[in-house]
């Protein structure tokens, strides 16, 4: 997907919707879930079904939906309406291992947000199912029902954000998207949440305002500092591999071929967001 940021946007404010595929989001969520009271459900489908399908479709966000979760009234209706829109993932809440089985076979990727005990358990499950291309962690409900406390280290969720980056490599799937931070006014903390999250193998973050974008999108893309890193690691293995060594030192450091791939990666993640 190589999506750094995901901008979630109410699905029955039109002004909101609108804006928020004018600004640097990588993917625009319009959202049907938490954001919409119940009464204005079906409202917020029909607004979502016709200005996700006045999108134009490059360039600009991809563009992504949260349903509502299987067990509501609402999964049904949800459903049909995703089915008519060309997206470019499903945001699915509450992902378990029998949600993503009462989905249909086909349709677009599925963000699978792990936001239970049980999603946590079952993260590795989750990531292998053959719509599922990315996990994302949803903390807000997770810490409720593990009954977590906030730390300043982010240390509360260090053990769900391993799960879900270890489940997310095993299965050869993007990089997690991490939880939102809901302080819009809290730039270093954003930050440094980010930093902690891409440090853990995140790849991208869920952000609730515009104003989280930037942040965001510098956070999860490479520094020139580490571009310039990446050329000179492989440019010299390159070198290496033709003379018949497997192991060399750039700037003073060991450099194998793990070395080498991380390298790549970087370069790699540089031209996926690259806009």
């Amino acid at each position: 997907m190589g999506v750094r940021s995901l901008l979630f946007a109410p699905g029955d404010d039109e002004r909101k919707l609108r804006r928020a595929l004018l600004t640097p989001a990588d993917a625009v969520v319009a959202d049907l879930e938490d954001a919409v009271a119940p009464e204005r459900k079906a409202q917020a489908r029909a607004l979502v079904a016709q200005v996700l399908a006045e999108a134009p479709s490059a360039p600009g966000p991809q563009l992504m939906v949260r349903v509502n979760a299987a067990d509501t009234p609402h999964w049904d209706e949800d459903l049909t309406i995703v089915g008519a829109l060309a997206l470019d993932a499903l945001v699915l809440p509450k992902a378990t291992a029998a949600t993503l089985d009462a989905l249909p076979a086909d349709g677009p990727p599925i963000v699978a947000l792990i936001e239970t005990p049980r999603g946590v358990l079952e993260a590795a499950e989750i990531a292998r199912h053959p719509r599922v291309a990315r996990l994302g962690l949803g903390a807000v409900d997770l810490a409720a029902e593990l009954g977590l406390e906030p730390r300043g280290d982010g240390l509360e969720l260090l053990h769900a954000r391993s799960v879900l980056a270890v489940a997310s490599a095993a299965a050869g799937i993007d990089a997690p998207a991490d939880t939102v931070f809901a302080d819009v006014r809290d730039e270093d903390g954003l930050a440094a949440q980010s930093r902690l999250a891409r440090s853990l193998g995140f790849g991208g973050k869920f952000c609730i305002h515009p104003a989280q974008l930037d942040p965001v999108n510098a956070c999860f893309a490479p520094s020139a500092e580490q571009l310039a890193w990446a050329e000179r690691v492989l440019a010299a293995f390159g070198e290496a591999e033709r003379a018949g060594r497997g192991v060399i030192r750039v700037d003073g450091a060991m450099v194998d071929k793990p070395v080498a791939l991380r390298a790549q990666r970087l370069i790699d993640s540089h031209e996926r967001t690259a806009r």
